[in-house]
């Protein structure tokens, strides 16, 4: 049985990229393996968070982890900052970090690219990110293209805490999904579908209302031939809804595109439409269930224990391995 690590940020509701191209894939993986799932809202407030909306969208994203399938009976589902230990490897970390490796890390330069008073957590929450992973003996961490920098650097710094004070760290393997690792944006498909966008018609909510997933999808970029045709460099915008279509049906794309053979964008993008609701709409039925319930919390405080037992158990073992603190060994 292997483990796995995941994390979310609770900055905004989560797209239907984030559920095709990441949690969709959490609910299969937790039959076979160990799986911690972590709302991680430290990371969050590395830019500016206002408190009862960052409380609200931890509590959301919790709602929205067990609605789409997550059961807290086979994984560990529990919020970071409920577990001191990520906050206590990250400095250890941060301590075996090199200050040129994290000023190459692409996101930090793209966040802080022309602004002032740019928060040094920035450029130091990729260790933050190790320890998160490495307190688990994660195995494998499921993400999407624009972390694989980030898990390189985990597993450099894994590697060489390993080397120079004790070989306590597995090393994680990253896994990325070979379909919907990435849905583009519905207004500009080059780029990823993201909840950061302030455009709302870029993307779809998981707890957008029905008329308004139909609206957006009707209303999706893709080009002047009227050809549902899969083809990422030439037709981007046709070749996102294939992916979000086949992945909210299990059709594949070749039996997609034989569907539409003398169709036009109408007919497929209203089919897309009603595929992506009919996948929705009960995550979001379960998630009404929860979101103000007492199971929640019982159910986050059963993770929150959980976790802090097996992370503290690796904390105390790279502190020893440091020579932190005063046991001899």
């Amino acid at each position: 049985m292997k483990t796995i690590f995941s994390g979310i940020q609770p900055s905004g509701t989560l797209t239907l990229g984030n559920y095709l191209g990441a949690m969709k894939h959490f609910v299969d993986l937790q039959h076979e393996n160990n799986c911690y799932f972590c709302i991680v809202d430290q990371h969050a407030i590395t830019v500016p968070q206002e408190k009862l909306t960052l409380k609200k969208n931890i509590r959301s994203l919790a709602a929205l982890y067990l609605a789409v399938g997550i059961d807290h009976n086979k994984s560990t589902l529990f919020i970071q900052s409920e577990v001191p230990a990520h906050a206590q490897l990250g400095w250890i970390m941060q301590c075996v970090s090199y200050i040129g490796e994290l000023e190459r890390m692409t996101q930090f330069k793209d966040k802080s690219a022309g602004k002032e008073g740019v928060s040094s957590a920035l450029l130091t929450y990729p260790p933050l990110m190790a320890a998160d992973i490495l307190l688990y003996g994660t195995d494998i961490v499921p993400v999407g293209e624009d972390q694989k920098q980030h898990l390189e650097l985990t597993r450099d710094l894994a590697e060489r805490f390993n080397k120079k004070y004790n070989d306590i760290f597995t090393i994680p393997e990253v896994k990325i999904p070979k379909v919907g690792a990435r849905i583009m944006s519905l207004t500009e498909p080059t780029k990823k579908m993201s909840k950061s966008n302030p455009n709302p018609k870029s993307f779809i909510s998981m707890l957008d209302e029905e008329k308004t997933i139909i609206k957006k999808i009707k209303s999706a970029v893709t080009d002047s031939e009227n050809e549902v045709r899969f083809d990422k460099e030439n037709k981007p915008g046709v070749a996102n809804l294939l992916s979000i279509y086949s992945l909210c049906t299990g059709e594949s794309i070749d039996s997609l595109e034989n569907k539409y053979v003398g169709k036009g964008y109408g007919d497929f993008k209203s089919d897309v439409a009603e595929a992506v609701v009919s996948v929705i709409k009960p995550i979001q039925e379960r998630y009404y269930e929860l979101i103000e319930s007492e199971e929640l919390d019982v159910i986050l405080d059963h993770g929150a224990e959980k976790a802090n037992k097996e992370a503290f158990k690796m904390l105390k073992k790279a502190e020893r391995a440091m020579g932190l603190g005063r046991k001899r060994r």
